[in-house]
Protein backbone atom coordinates (compact mmCIF):
# COMPACT_ATOMS: atom_id res chain seq x y z
CA UNK A 1 0.00 0.00 0.00
CA UNK A 2 1.61 3.45 -1.04
CA UNK A 3 1.98 6.27 1.41
CA UNK A 4 -1.03 8.20 0.32
CA UNK A 5 -3.94 5.49 0.35
CA UNK A 6 -2.06 4.62 3.93
CA UNK A 7 -2.39 7.69 5.20
CA UNK A 8 -6.01 8.37 3.41
CA UNK A 9 -6.78 4.64 5.26
CA UNK A 10 -5.95 6.09 8.62
CA UNK A 11 -8.04 9.51 7.89
CA UNK A 12 -11.10 6.75 6.75
CA UNK A 13 -9.84 4.93 11.03
CA UNK A 14 -9.87 8.01 12.60
CA UNK A 15 -13.61 9.14 11.58
CA UNK A 16 -14.89 5.83 12.12
CA UNK A 17 -13.41 5.68 16.07
CA UNK A 18 -15.05 9.16 16.12
CA UNK A 19 -18.01 7.97 14.81
CA UNK A 20 -18.36 5.12 17.54
CA UNK A 21 -17.19 7.14 20.17
CA UNK A 22 -19.85 10.08 19.08
CA UNK A 23 -22.77 8.30 18.18
CA UNK A 24 -22.88 7.80 22.19
CA UNK A 25 -21.48 11.27 23.02
CA UNK A 26 -23.82 13.90 20.62
CA UNK A 27 -26.84 11.52 21.50
CA UNK A 28 -26.12 11.94 25.36
CA UNK A 29 -25.85 15.41 24.96
CA UNK A 30 -28.92 15.72 22.69
CA UNK A 31 -31.03 13.90 25.14
CA UNK A 32 -29.25 14.35 28.69
CA UNK A 33 -31.20 17.72 29.79
CA UNK A 34 -34.76 16.07 28.74
CA UNK A 35 -33.60 12.16 30.50
CA UNK A 36 -32.61 15.24 33.40
CA UNK A 37 -36.12 16.31 33.74
CA UNK A 38 -37.63 12.90 33.16
CA UNK A 39 -35.91 11.44 36.40
CA UNK A 40 -37.55 11.03 39.54
CA UNK A 41 -35.03 10.67 42.59
CA UNK A 42 -34.86 13.08 45.39
CA UNK A 43 -30.77 12.40 45.13
CA UNK A 44 -30.39 13.95 41.98
CA UNK A 45 -30.62 18.06 41.43
CA UNK A 46 -28.02 18.09 38.51
CA UNK A 47 -28.72 20.38 35.18
CA UNK A 48 -27.74 18.93 31.22
CA UNK A 49 -26.81 22.58 30.57
CA UNK A 50 -24.86 22.82 33.57
CA UNK A 51 -22.79 19.25 33.32
CA UNK A 52 -22.36 20.71 29.84
CA UNK A 53 -21.47 23.95 30.60
CA UNK A 54 -18.27 22.96 33.09
CA UNK A 55 -17.53 19.93 30.29
CA UNK A 56 -16.62 22.80 27.94
CA UNK A 57 -15.29 25.11 30.56
CA UNK A 58 -12.93 22.68 31.90
CA UNK A 59 -12.35 21.70 28.28
CA UNK A 60 -10.71 25.31 27.52
CA UNK A 61 -8.42 25.43 30.16
CA UNK A 62 -7.54 21.75 29.45
CA UNK A 63 -6.06 22.81 25.90
CA UNK A 64 -3.48 24.92 27.31
CA UNK A 65 -1.83 21.22 28.52
CA UNK A 66 -3.48 18.97 25.89
CA UNK A 67 -0.71 19.45 23.63
CA UNK A 68 1.97 18.21 26.38
CA UNK A 69 0.00 15.15 26.82
CA UNK A 70 0.06 14.28 23.36
CA UNK A 71 3.27 14.81 22.97
CA UNK A 72 4.18 12.78 25.52
CA UNK A 73 2.14 9.86 25.61
CA UNK A 74 1.74 10.19 21.90
CA UNK A 75 -1.80 11.30 19.63
CA UNK A 76 -2.92 7.34 19.67
CA UNK A 77 -2.98 6.52 23.11
CA UNK A 78 -3.90 9.93 23.89
CA UNK A 79 -7.36 9.43 21.73
CA UNK A 80 -7.81 5.85 23.13
CA UNK A 81 -7.59 6.35 27.34
CA UNK A 82 -9.39 10.03 26.16
CA UNK A 83 -12.31 7.70 24.75
CA UNK A 84 -12.43 5.53 27.91
CA UNK A 85 -13.23 8.71 30.36
CA UNK A 86 -15.94 9.96 27.52
CA UNK A 87 -17.42 6.38 28.01
CA UNK A 88 -17.55 6.35 31.61
CA UNK A 89 -19.61 10.00 31.30
CA UNK A 90 -22.40 7.97 29.53
CA UNK A 91 -22.28 4.77 31.75
CA UNK A 92 -22.61 7.87 34.65
CA UNK A 93 -26.30 8.07 33.20
CA UNK A 94 -27.34 4.17 34.07
CA UNK A 95 -27.38 4.90 37.96
CA UNK A 96 -26.98 8.74 37.84
CA UNK A 97 -26.11 11.04 41.33
CA UNK A 98 -25.43 14.52 41.41
CA UNK A 99 -21.84 14.35 42.68
CA UNK A 100 -20.75 11.99 40.01
CA UNK A 101 -22.38 13.66 37.28
CA UNK A 102 -20.58 17.18 37.95
CA UNK A 103 -17.20 14.63 39.27
CA UNK A 104 -17.68 13.23 35.47
CA UNK A 105 -18.23 16.21 33.50
CA UNK A 106 -15.08 17.56 35.00
CA UNK A 107 -13.47 14.57 33.99
CA UNK A 108 -14.82 14.45 29.91
CA UNK A 109 -13.77 18.20 29.79
CA UNK A 110 -9.90 17.32 30.63
CA UNK A 111 -10.70 14.10 28.00
CA UNK A 112 -12.45 16.09 25.45
CA UNK A 113 -9.22 18.55 25.24
CA UNK A 114 -6.64 15.75 24.73
CA UNK A 115 -8.78 13.98 22.38
CA UNK A 116 -9.50 16.95 19.30
CA UNK A 117 -5.65 17.65 20.17
CA UNK A 118 -4.53 14.48 19.28
CA UNK A 119 -7.26 13.82 16.27
CA UNK A 120 -5.71 17.52 14.91
CA UNK A 121 -2.75 16.09 14.99
CA UNK A 122 -3.60 12.64 13.46
CA UNK A 123 -5.31 14.61 11.05
CA UNK A 124 -2.36 16.68 10.10
CA UNK A 125 0.57 14.37 9.80
CA UNK A 126 -1.65 12.31 7.61
CA UNK A 127 -2.25 15.04 4.84
CA UNK A 128 -0.53 17.07 2.79
CA UNK A 129 -1.24 21.07 1.33
CA UNK A 130 -3.05 19.24 -1.64
CA UNK A 131 -5.08 16.80 0.78
CA UNK A 132 -5.65 18.40 3.87
CA UNK A 133 -8.84 20.08 2.48
CA UNK A 134 -10.25 16.25 0.90
CA UNK A 135 -9.29 14.81 4.35
CA UNK A 136 -10.96 17.59 7.03
CA UNK A 137 -14.39 16.87 4.41
CA UNK A 138 -13.77 12.63 4.84
CA UNK A 139 -13.19 13.23 8.23
CA UNK A 140 -16.52 15.69 9.39
CA UNK A 141 -18.52 13.38 7.44
CA UNK A 142 -17.55 10.51 9.06
CA UNK A 143 -17.97 11.79 12.42
CA UNK A 144 -21.33 13.38 11.72
CA UNK A 145 -23.26 10.29 10.88
CA UNK A 146 -22.64 9.89 14.37
CA UNK A 147 -26.10 12.17 14.68
CA UNK A 148 -27.54 9.95 12.16
CA UNK A 149 -27.21 6.46 13.86
CA UNK A 150 -27.93 7.44 17.28
CA UNK A 151 -30.79 9.47 16.59
CA UNK A 152 -32.16 7.00 14.66
CA UNK A 153 -32.39 4.85 17.79
CA UNK A 154 -34.02 7.02 19.83
CA UNK A 155 -36.59 7.85 17.78
CA UNK A 156 -38.03 4.44 17.17
CA UNK A 157 -36.83 4.01 20.98
CA UNK A 158 -38.82 7.05 22.54
CA UNK A 159 -41.88 7.06 19.72
CA UNK A 160 -44.73 7.72 21.43
CA UNK A 161 -43.27 8.45 24.84
CA UNK A 162 -44.80 12.00 26.94
CA UNK A 163 -42.10 10.29 29.79
CA UNK A 164 -39.02 8.66 29.96
CA UNK A 165 -38.93 5.98 32.55
CA UNK A 166 -35.69 4.52 34.12
CA UNK A 167 -35.96 1.44 32.65
CA UNK A 168 -36.34 3.64 28.91
CA UNK A 169 -32.74 5.52 30.03
CA UNK A 170 -30.64 2.57 31.76
CA UNK A 171 -31.82 0.61 27.83
CA UNK A 172 -30.20 3.38 26.01
CA UNK A 173 -27.24 4.16 28.17
CA UNK A 174 -26.09 1.10 28.34
CA UNK A 175 -26.52 0.69 24.20
CA UNK A 176 -24.14 4.09 24.41
CA UNK A 177 -22.29 3.10 26.86
CA UNK A 178 -21.11 -0.20 24.53
CA UNK A 179 -20.54 2.35 21.19
CA UNK A 180 -18.29 4.32 23.00
CA UNK A 181 -15.95 2.00 23.87
CA UNK A 182 -15.74 0.34 20.62
CA UNK A 183 -14.62 3.77 19.02
CA UNK A 184 -12.02 3.66 21.84
CA UNK A 185 -10.68 0.65 20.39
CA UNK A 186 -10.63 1.57 16.85
CA UNK A 187 -7.90 3.89 17.60
CA UNK A 188 -5.45 1.05 17.58
CA UNK A 189 -6.14 0.34 13.93
CA UNK A 190 -4.38 3.37 13.01
CA UNK A 191 -1.19 2.68 11.64
CA UNK A 192 2.21 4.75 11.06
CA UNK A 193 1.79 6.53 7.81
CA UNK A 194 4.76 4.46 5.88
CA UNK A 195 6.76 8.03 4.10
CA UNK A 196 5.46 11.40 4.41
CA UNK A 197 2.94 12.34 1.81
CA UNK A 198 4.78 15.57 0.57
CA UNK A 199 8.54 15.55 0.89
CA UNK A 200 9.44 18.67 3.59
CA UNK A 201 11.80 21.45 2.10
CA UNK A 202 12.98 22.10 5.41
CA UNK A 203 13.95 21.51 8.81
CA UNK A 204 10.85 23.02 10.12
CA UNK A 205 8.43 20.35 8.23
CA UNK A 206 10.62 17.85 8.55
CA UNK A 207 9.81 18.04 12.11
CA UNK A 208 6.34 18.03 11.32
CA UNK A 209 7.24 14.45 10.30
CA UNK A 210 8.79 13.34 12.77
CA UNK A 211 5.33 13.75 14.85
CA UNK A 212 3.60 11.74 12.62
CA UNK A 213 4.87 8.52 14.14
CA UNK A 214 2.46 5.95 15.81
CA UNK A 215 1.22 6.47 19.49
CA UNK A 216 4.35 7.06 21.56
CA UNK A 217 6.61 8.00 18.87
CA UNK A 218 6.93 11.70 19.20
CA UNK A 219 8.68 10.95 22.53
CA UNK A 220 10.99 8.66 20.53
CA UNK A 221 11.82 10.38 17.82
CA UNK A 222 12.27 13.65 19.11
CA UNK A 223 15.80 14.21 20.93
CA UNK A 224 14.69 16.24 23.38
CA UNK A 225 13.79 14.74 26.91
CA UNK A 226 9.88 14.60 27.82
CA UNK A 227 9.58 16.84 29.71
CA UNK A 228 11.40 19.71 27.10
CA UNK A 229 8.83 18.91 24.48
CA UNK A 230 5.62 18.81 27.02
CA UNK A 231 7.10 22.47 27.70
CA UNK A 232 7.88 23.20 23.94
CA UNK A 233 4.54 22.24 22.66
CA UNK A 234 2.93 24.39 25.69
CA UNK A 235 4.66 27.43 24.31
CA UNK A 236 4.15 26.98 20.92
CA UNK A 237 0.24 26.89 21.56
CA UNK A 238 1.33 30.13 23.66
CA UNK A 239 2.59 31.65 20.54
CA UNK A 240 0.41 30.37 17.80
CA UNK A 241 -2.72 31.90 19.99
CA UNK A 242 -1.57 35.57 19.31
CA UNK A 243 -0.48 35.41 16.01
CA UNK A 244 -2.96 37.77 14.17
CA UNK A 245 -4.25 34.28 11.72
CA UNK A 246 -5.39 32.94 14.89
CA UNK A 247 -6.92 36.45 16.29
CA UNK A 248 -9.26 36.63 13.50
CA UNK A 249 -9.91 33.39 13.05
CA UNK A 250 -11.19 33.16 16.82
CA UNK A 251 -14.21 35.32 16.49
CA UNK A 252 -15.23 32.61 13.46
CA UNK A 253 -14.29 29.37 15.72
CA UNK A 254 -16.30 31.23 18.71
CA UNK A 255 -19.21 31.12 16.57
CA UNK A 256 -19.11 27.75 15.81
CA UNK A 257 -18.85 26.90 19.64
CA UNK A 258 -21.97 29.13 20.57
CA UNK A 259 -24.12 27.02 17.48
CA UNK A 260 -22.56 23.69 18.74
CA UNK A 261 -24.11 24.34 21.64
CA UNK A 262 -27.36 25.64 20.12
CA UNK A 263 -28.00 22.44 17.57
CA UNK A 264 -26.31 19.85 20.11
CA UNK A 265 -28.24 20.66 23.31
CA UNK A 266 -30.98 23.70 23.17
CA UNK A 267 -33.04 23.09 20.08
CA UNK A 268 -33.46 19.17 20.41
CA UNK A 269 -34.71 20.50 24.08
CA UNK A 270 -36.95 23.35 22.95
CA UNK A 271 -38.40 20.71 20.21
CA UNK A 272 -39.02 18.33 23.05
CA UNK A 273 -40.82 20.83 25.18
CA UNK A 274 -43.33 22.04 22.91
CA UNK A 275 -46.22 20.53 23.69
CA UNK A 276 -47.81 21.94 20.27
CA UNK A 277 -46.00 18.75 18.59
CA UNK A 278 -48.45 16.00 20.21
CA UNK A 279 -46.94 13.01 21.98
CA UNK A 280 -43.99 12.38 19.81
CA UNK A 281 -42.09 15.80 20.85
CA UNK A 282 -39.88 13.49 22.76
CA UNK A 283 -39.62 11.04 19.95
CA UNK A 284 -38.96 14.49 17.80
CA UNK A 285 -36.02 14.93 19.53
CA UNK A 286 -33.91 12.31 17.92
CA UNK A 287 -35.62 12.86 14.24
CA UNK A 288 -34.02 16.31 15.20
CA UNK A 289 -30.57 15.03 15.16
CA UNK A 290 -30.92 12.93 12.35
CA UNK A 291 -31.74 15.65 10.36
CA UNK A 292 -28.91 17.45 11.54
CA UNK A 293 -27.12 14.64 10.91
CA UNK A 294 -27.87 14.70 7.34
CA UNK A 295 -27.12 18.01 6.69
CA UNK A 296 -23.50 17.59 8.65
CA UNK A 297 -23.05 14.41 6.15
CA UNK A 298 -24.02 17.01 3.10
CA UNK A 299 -22.25 19.72 3.75
CA UNK A 300 -18.78 17.57 4.69
CA UNK A 301 -19.17 14.92 1.50
CA UNK A 302 -19.43 18.18 -0.79
CA UNK A 303 -17.01 20.93 0.87
CA UNK A 304 -14.66 18.08 1.71
CA UNK A 305 -14.37 15.51 -1.51
CA UNK A 306 -14.90 18.04 -4.24
CA UNK A 307 -12.32 20.69 -2.08
CA UNK A 308 -10.38 20.37 -5.10
CA UNK A 309 -13.03 21.75 -7.51
CA UNK A 310 -13.13 24.87 -5.77
CA UNK A 311 -11.17 27.73 -7.54
CA UNK A 312 -12.26 30.33 -5.12
CA UNK A 313 -10.96 29.21 -1.96
CA UNK A 314 -12.89 28.80 1.49
CA UNK A 315 -14.56 31.91 1.44
CA UNK A 316 -17.86 31.37 -0.29
CA UNK A 317 -18.30 27.84 1.45
CA UNK A 318 -18.59 30.17 4.64
CA UNK A 319 -20.53 32.32 3.46
CA UNK A 320 -22.94 29.94 2.16
CA UNK A 321 -22.85 28.76 5.97
CA UNK A 322 -24.07 32.03 7.34
CA UNK A 323 -26.20 32.58 4.85
CA UNK A 324 -27.84 28.94 5.76
CA UNK A 325 -27.76 29.65 9.46
CA UNK A 326 -29.36 32.82 9.08
CA UNK A 327 -32.52 31.14 7.41
CA UNK A 328 -32.83 28.85 10.30
CA UNK A 329 -32.62 30.96 12.79
CA UNK A 330 -35.17 32.98 11.51
CA UNK A 331 -37.42 30.21 10.91
CA UNK A 332 -36.45 28.73 14.51
CA UNK A 333 -37.57 32.26 15.60
CA UNK A 334 -41.45 31.91 13.72
CA UNK A 335 -42.13 28.39 14.88
CA UNK A 336 -40.63 27.18 18.67
CA UNK A 337 -42.05 29.00 22.01
CA UNK A 338 -39.76 31.69 23.01
CA UNK A 339 -39.93 30.04 26.71
CA UNK A 340 -39.10 26.76 24.75
CA UNK A 341 -35.74 26.25 26.65
CA UNK A 342 -36.31 26.87 29.89
CA UNK A 343 -40.09 24.90 30.34
CA UNK A 344 -40.37 22.59 32.45
CA UNK A 345 -40.95 18.42 32.03
CA UNK A 346 -44.25 18.56 30.84
CA UNK A 347 -43.45 21.29 28.22
CA UNK A 348 -44.63 24.90 26.54
CA UNK A 349 -48.14 25.32 25.60
CA UNK A 350 -46.92 28.40 23.84
CA UNK A 351 -46.78 29.08 20.33
CA UNK A 352 -44.31 31.96 18.41
CA UNK A 353 -45.44 33.60 15.51
CA UNK A 354 -47.32 31.01 13.38
CA UNK A 355 -48.44 27.19 14.17
CA UNK A 356 -46.12 24.78 15.40
CA UNK A 357 -44.92 23.12 12.19
CA UNK A 358 -42.83 19.94 12.79
CA UNK A 359 -41.97 19.89 8.87
CA UNK A 360 -40.25 23.57 9.79
CA UNK A 361 -38.89 21.98 13.04
CA UNK A 362 -37.28 19.34 11.16
CA UNK A 363 -36.03 21.69 8.08
CA UNK A 364 -34.25 24.14 10.70
CA UNK A 365 -32.16 20.72 12.32
CA UNK A 366 -31.03 19.77 8.79
CA UNK A 367 -30.34 23.61 7.75
CA UNK A 368 -28.22 24.08 11.15
CA UNK A 369 -26.24 21.03 10.31
CA UNK A 370 -25.36 22.48 6.86
CA UNK A 371 -24.30 25.65 8.00
CA UNK A 372 -22.24 24.19 10.80
CA UNK A 373 -20.54 21.30 8.44
CA UNK A 374 -19.94 24.72 5.86
CA UNK A 375 -17.90 26.33 9.03
CA UNK A 376 -16.12 23.64 10.50
CA UNK A 377 -14.64 21.92 7.72
CA UNK A 378 -13.23 25.27 6.49
CA UNK A 379 -11.97 25.97 9.97
CA UNK A 380 -10.80 22.59 10.12
CA UNK A 381 -8.68 22.83 6.58
CA UNK A 382 -7.46 26.54 7.02
CA UNK A 383 -6.10 25.71 10.19
CA UNK A 384 -4.00 22.68 9.32
CA UNK A 385 -3.25 24.67 6.10
CA UNK A 386 -1.36 27.24 7.99
CA UNK A 387 0.02 25.18 10.99
CA UNK A 388 0.76 21.80 9.82
CA UNK A 389 3.96 21.31 10.89
CA UNK A 390 2.55 22.92 14.54
CA UNK A 391 -0.44 20.84 14.27
CA UNK A 392 -0.86 19.80 17.80
CA UNK A 393 -0.70 23.29 19.75
CA UNK A 394 -2.81 24.94 16.94
CA UNK A 395 -5.83 22.59 17.13
CA UNK A 396 -5.20 22.91 20.78
CA UNK A 397 -6.01 26.49 20.62
CA UNK A 398 -8.94 25.59 18.18
CA UNK A 399 -10.54 23.85 20.70
CA UNK A 400 -9.37 26.40 23.51
CA UNK A 401 -11.41 28.73 22.05
CA UNK A 402 -14.57 27.02 20.56
CA UNK A 403 -14.68 25.68 23.82
CA UNK A 404 -14.86 28.28 26.02
CA UNK A 405 -17.55 29.88 23.82
CA UNK A 406 -19.92 26.64 23.87
CA UNK A 407 -19.30 27.20 27.90
CA UNK A 408 -20.61 30.46 27.65
CA UNK A 409 -23.41 29.44 25.43
CA UNK A 410 -24.28 26.62 27.80
CA UNK A 411 -24.41 28.68 30.78
CA UNK A 412 -26.68 31.34 29.57
CA UNK A 413 -29.12 28.47 27.92
CA UNK A 414 -29.98 28.40 31.52
CA UNK A 415 -31.70 31.89 32.03
CA UNK A 416 -31.71 33.34 27.97
CA UNK A 417 -35.44 33.22 26.21
CA UNK A 418 -34.57 31.59 22.70
CA UNK A 419 -34.95 34.67 20.89
CA UNK A 420 -32.28 36.32 23.21
CA UNK A 421 -30.05 32.94 21.91
CA UNK A 422 -30.91 33.50 18.72
CA UNK A 423 -29.59 37.46 18.55
CA UNK A 424 -26.30 36.42 20.24
CA UNK A 425 -25.93 33.43 17.01
CA UNK A 426 -26.76 36.32 14.45
CA UNK A 427 -24.68 38.66 15.84
CA UNK A 428 -20.93 36.59 16.76
CA UNK A 429 -22.04 34.71 13.25
CA UNK A 430 -21.55 38.09 10.80
CA UNK A 431 -18.61 38.82 13.17
CA UNK A 432 -17.34 35.63 13.02
CA UNK A 433 -17.94 35.57 9.21
CA UNK A 434 -16.19 39.07 8.17
CA UNK A 435 -13.16 38.08 9.98
CA UNK A 436 -12.80 34.47 8.83
CA UNK A 437 -13.33 36.19 4.95
CA UNK A 438 -10.14 38.88 6.58
CA UNK A 439 -8.05 35.86 7.62
CA UNK A 440 -8.68 33.78 4.37
CA UNK A 441 -6.67 36.92 2.72
CA UNK A 442 -4.05 37.30 4.76
CA UNK A 443 -3.10 33.47 4.05
CA UNK A 444 -3.37 33.59 0.49
CA UNK A 445 -1.41 36.94 0.36
CA UNK A 446 1.77 35.44 2.07
CA UNK A 447 1.57 32.82 -0.20
CA UNK A 448 1.53 34.25 -3.28
CA UNK A 449 2.21 30.63 -5.00
CA UNK A 450 -0.63 29.12 -3.56
CA UNK A 451 -3.36 27.64 -6.07
CA UNK A 452 -6.77 27.37 -4.73
CA UNK A 453 -7.07 24.22 -6.01
CA UNK A 454 -4.47 23.05 -3.35
CA UNK A 455 -5.68 24.37 -0.64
Amino acid sequence: MGPERKSLLNIIILGFGFMFMFTAFQTCGNIEQTVIKSFNSSEFHGSGYTSMSIIYGVFSASNLIAPSVVAVIGPQLSMFFSGLLYSGYIAMFIHPYTWSFYTASVVVGIAAAVLWTAQGNVLAINSSDATIGRNSGIFWALLQFSLFFGNLYIYFAWHGHAHISDKDRQTVFISLTVISLVGSFLFFLIQKPADPVVTPPNASESLAQAESSESSSVSVTLPKGRGSQALDAFLKALKISVTKEMLLLSICIAYTGLELTFYSGVYGTCIGAMTRFGEDAKGLIGLSGIFIGLGEILGGGVFGMLNKCNRFGRNPVVLLGLITHFVAFYLIFLNIASDAPLAPEEGTPLQAYITPSVEVALLCSFLLGLGDSCFNTQLLSIVGFMYREDSAPAFAVFKFVQSIAAALAFFYSNYLLLHWQLLILVLVGFLGTLSFFVAEWVVVSRKPDTDYESI
